[in-house]
């Protein structure tokens, strides 16, 4: 097919990072279009280099072309310079592969990774020429798809989407492609498939449900207004991860992206039970591929690329049953052919640190530990499951493997926090540099040790045991950050150890968007019509404006961020069934503020309710649980 780029080479010449925009990358994908072809623009709406390092947008897009009948294409948010130059001269949003108009497309999913890209998307809407709000759009605008982990709580971007799809991606979509096959055979009207979509698993049509509120802005009722739509809708799920579709050949970037390289997902799910991760309760149960299948995807993959790294995805690889191996596999394999190896999610134990000291330059890298709390206490009220003695260990280890260089990472405004628990961020990370100066004997030194420790404020999200947390305020996360900073300048390595801290104004707005509810979308409306967009950017972030949004539409900030919940109020994402049960994050909750720990799911199973899928961890024969436990 013949193929004009939709912007010209003056317009090219004048922005920043040409190559996100035209295209015809290695690996990208060309058909032909038929009168059956489904188009189908699949969008990260952020910039391009955030977005194809995303693996979830690779997998979709490899399974949705594997269809005949559709051609599933890019998008990605143009960055401010062309966004300007696009309203300037009216040149609509195009996806890459074709450079067609997306407004020509039959749908436009979005990945909604997280919830500071929400005016991003009516900046995709907008450049596209698609009316913002679901209920203006016609019979010949795409229908208007979102999914991801922000899908589980819908509610703050309902008005905006035509439908959700809550889960993993793999299960339901040639169900739901069907359906529009055949309501267009038949020249069925564009509600006529949302209704039918509606009744499919997994899907939330948010126009066929009515919320109700009580005066105190409270939600008294939550319930469908069409037959045969479900009450409640439940998690997709995939169970056979190991022959599941998975892109043996991605989208290779012409430009350098955030993650340059093979990615290859091990497992998902986690064991832990981390009481704030909310990643660790939405992929339960924990599923694995099989070892074999990712050796051979691993080297198909790097073949087909010509990447020169390679990088283990999970949210805790050492929990792997099978990574000694396939580390092993990949060291003999990527060494031969000078290809590095990544991995990231890795616990400090003496295993992780002889693989890292085989797949690293020591001497350049530094390790990171993610204690999340400075004191015991508090990283048994969060379930950390993490102890000073191991920390401490995994340090001395680390040093004298030759490190010397250390990220650790925290959170500040966790439930039940004190000031000594502030404090003891900087006593730990003190000790931590002791440990350097006590382990490796100053001949052996080749300068100070260097110990980041960074903080980022702690957002309650949905179907974690802290949903129902308050929040801290700017002043007070800024109050925290100070305390922090002057514990830090009162240790005796204080030279040792520099501290970083997140914006304070941008984790309140993500605390509303997380535990929002419908009405916060005429603030999200309000704030991008102000000129808010690209907000995960600080900057770009623009507070004021948020605040004024705010202001004119009557809604209050403290409602969604600092109100104390009740265990008994109707959270605006009830309705959607994540695989856990409420009662189990309930329990979860009271522990935390017992200070008690929850095992893992391989010491024994916490009854969190993912065992009704019948597959994955919870099925796990006993004596095959292995891994260090601390």
């Amino acid at each position: 097919m013949i193929r004009q780029l939709a912007l010209r080479d003056e317009i090219l010449l004048q922005v920043e990072k040409p190559a996100r925009y035209i295209g015809n990358e290695t690996g990208s994908i060309m058909k032909e279009i038929t009168p059956e072809t489904i188009r189908f623009a699949m969008c990260f709406p952020d910039v391009y280099e955030i977005g194809m390092s995303h693996l979830g947008i690779q997998i979709l897009y490899g399974m949705l072309n594997g269809y005949d009948d559709v051609w599933c294409e890019r998008v990605y948010s143009p960055w401010p310079d062309l966004d300007q130059m696009m309203r300037r001269d009216k040149i609509p949003l195009f996806a890459l592969e074709s450079q067609d108009a997306v407004k020509s497309f039959d749908f436009l999913g979005m990945t909604l990774q997280y919830e500071m890209c929400y005016t991003n998307i009516l900046q995709i809407l907008d450049l596209a020429g698609i009316p913002l709000l679901a209920k203006d759009r016609r019979e010949d605008d795409p229908i208007v798809i979102g999914g991801g982990p922000c899908a589980y709580n819908p509610e703050p971007i309902a008005d905006f989407f035509d439908l959700f799809y809550i889960g993993e991606g793999e299960t339901r979509y040639r169900d739901l492609l069907d359906l529009y096959q055949a309501n267009r055979a038949q020249g069925g009207s564009r509600e006529a498939f949302l209704l039918e979509a509606a009744r499919l698993p997994g899907i939330y049509a948010p126009a066929f449900y009515e919320v109700v509120y009580y005066n105190d802005g409270t939600i008294r009722d939550f319930y469908p207004v069409r037959e045969g739509v479900p009450e409640r809708i439940e998690k997709e799920l995939v169970m056979d991860l190991s022959h599941a579709v998975y892109p043996e050949n991605p989208v290779v970037p012409f430009i350098k992206v955030t993650q340059d390289r093979v990615v290859l997902e091990i497992q998902r799910g986690c064991i832990r039970g981390c009481r704030f991760c909310q990643a660790g309760q939405l992929y339960r149960p924990v599923r694995e591929r099989d070892v074999d299948m990712l050796k051979k995807y691993a080297l198909t993959m790097l073949k087909n690329t010509g990447h020169e790294e390679i990088s283990l995805s999970s949210l805790s690889s050492s929990d792997y049953s099978a990574l000694e191996e396939l580390v092993n596999y990949l060291i003999d394999v990527c060494g031969r052919e000078h290809i590095n190896i990544s991995l990231p999610s890795l616990r400090i134990d003496a295993f992780s640190l002889d693989v890292m000291s085989k797949v690293q330059d020591v001497r350049k890298s530094s390790l990171t530990f993610a204690p999340e709390a400075g004191s015991q206490r508090l990283r048994d009220v969060i379930n950390k499951g993490l102890t000073e003695e191991v920390i401490l260990e995994g340090a001395r280890q680390a040093f004298a493997g030759g490190w010397s260089r250390v990220k650790l990472y925290f959170m500040l405004g966790l439930p039940t926090e004190t000031p000594d628990d502030i404090r003891a961020i900087a006593v730990l990370a003190n000790q931590i540099a002791a440990t350097y100066y006590d382990t490796v004997p100053k001949e052996k030194r080749t300068g100070k040790c260097q110990i980041v420790a960074s903080t980022s404020f702690f957002v309650p999200k949905p179907f974690t045991p802290f949903q129902w947390a308050p929040q801290c305020t700017k002043e007070q996360f800024l109050e925290k950050a100070y305390m922090t900073r002057s514990a830090i300048t009162e240790q005796l390595n204080q030279k040792s150890i520099k501290y970083n801290w997140h914006e304070a104004d941008a984790s309140v707005l993500e605390g509303v968007m997380a535990r929002g509810d419908r009405r916060v979308g005429q603030v999200i409306l309000k704030a991008y019509e102000k000129g808010c967009f690209f907000d995960a950017w600080g900057e770009y972030y623009k507070n004021d404006l948020w605040l004024e949004a705010f202001r004119e539409c009557g809604l209050d900030i403290a409602f969604y961020t600092t109100r104390e919940r009740s265990l008994d109020e109707i959270l605006p994402w009830d309705f959607i069934d994540c695989g856990v049960t409420k009662e189990y994050l309930k329990r979860e909750w009271n522990r935390a503020l017992l200070e008690e720990c929850t095992p893992n799911c391989r010491v024994s199973c916490q009854g969190c309710g993912a065992a009704r899928y019948g597959g994955g961890v919870c099925v796990e024969e006993k004596g095959a649980a292995h891994g260090n436990e601390n």
